[in-house]
């Protein structure tokens, strides 16, 4: 062979920089659950527990009534610890950090990580006091600043265009829709770094529903947000990973679109087809 012009030397190098096959990132991990168990008493309500909830994700938590859903998810925020009779054994890794540690403040771990509950449950305040309640406990008390955050909290809820005009007035004079758009505008004015959802929907109209969903979606643009859920249609919609709990244990747990479409255990397929549940 001769050798190669310049001009040859460059496309061949171009050619092979072609060929290098780029490595795709690994989904970053917010919340690693490692052999997580859990008892109410002598009730073992959760059995070696092993997932993961992953970065700007909606991870959804499927599955019968009773069968750890709620449990599960307010292990991620400690709220379960408040019972005197539960005790727990594993590891809850947040960002690296065992929660489960007694070293590891629950005030800390609150400040990162919001929820939102099954039925709204605003303060007996008003709109603007509901939203910069979590500030003000925080220290912050300069009435411009306290402003900004309740403006860009009701924003960011999709709900300021429907309330800006009656800041002032009791937050139960909202519909049920808009109190649960509120009560995940008073989450995100602490800016936490994942939302949690313990059935946020279930108490709605089909209208408020649909605005809700819709603003999840926006939500993990910023945010990790892992939603219980006993609607398998909503599951599919909104999240980016379903996790099916059955009798305290994780029967499967993959992309939803998977999950929906080929589910590798049958025991999954009789629950969303609606063959028990």
């Amino acid at each position: 062979m001769g050798m190669l012009t310049a001009k040859e030397k460059v496309k061949v190098e171009l050619q092979s920089e072609s060929k290098v096959e780029t490595v795709p990132a690994r989904d970053k991990i917010v919340y690693d659950t490692k052999n997580l168990n859990l008892w109410y008493g002598k009730d073992h309500a959760l059995k070696n527990i092993n997932l993961s909830v992953y970065e700007k994700e909606v991870t959804a938590i499927i599955g019968p009534s009773g069968c750890g859903k709620s449990t599960y998810i307010k292990t991620l925020n400690r709220m379960v610890q408040l019972i005197p009779i539960v005790k727990i054994s594993g590891d809850i890794e947040y960002r690296g950090r065992n929660i489960l540690d007694k070293a590891y403040k629950v005030e800390d771990l609150r400040t990162r990580v919001g929820m939102v509950f099954q039925k709204p449950n605003p303060f007996p305040k008003s709109i603007y006091d509901n939203v910069a309640y979590g500030p003000r406990i925080h220290g912050i008390r300069n009435k411009k600043v306290l402003d900004e955050i309740v403006e860009k909290s009701l924003r960011g809820a999709a709900i300021w265009d429907e309330v800006k005009d009656r800041l002032t007035e009791n937050a139960y004079g909202l519909s049920g829709g808009q109190q649960q758009r509120l009560c995940i505008a008073r989450c995100l004015a602490i800016e936490p770094d994942v939302i949690l959802m313990d059935e946020p929907t279930s108490a709605l109209d089909p209208k408020s529903t649909l605005k809700v969903e819709e603003l999840i979606q926006e939500l993990k643009k910023n945010y990790s947000i892992v939603i219980v859920t006993h609607n398998m249609q909503q599951a599919a919609r909104i999240s980016d990973r379903t996790a099916f709990f059955l009798n305290g244990e994780v029967v499967e747990y993959d992309k939803t679109d998977t999950i929906f479409s080929n589910p590798s255990d049958k025991r999954t397929e009789d629950y969303i087809t609606g063959r028990f549940g």
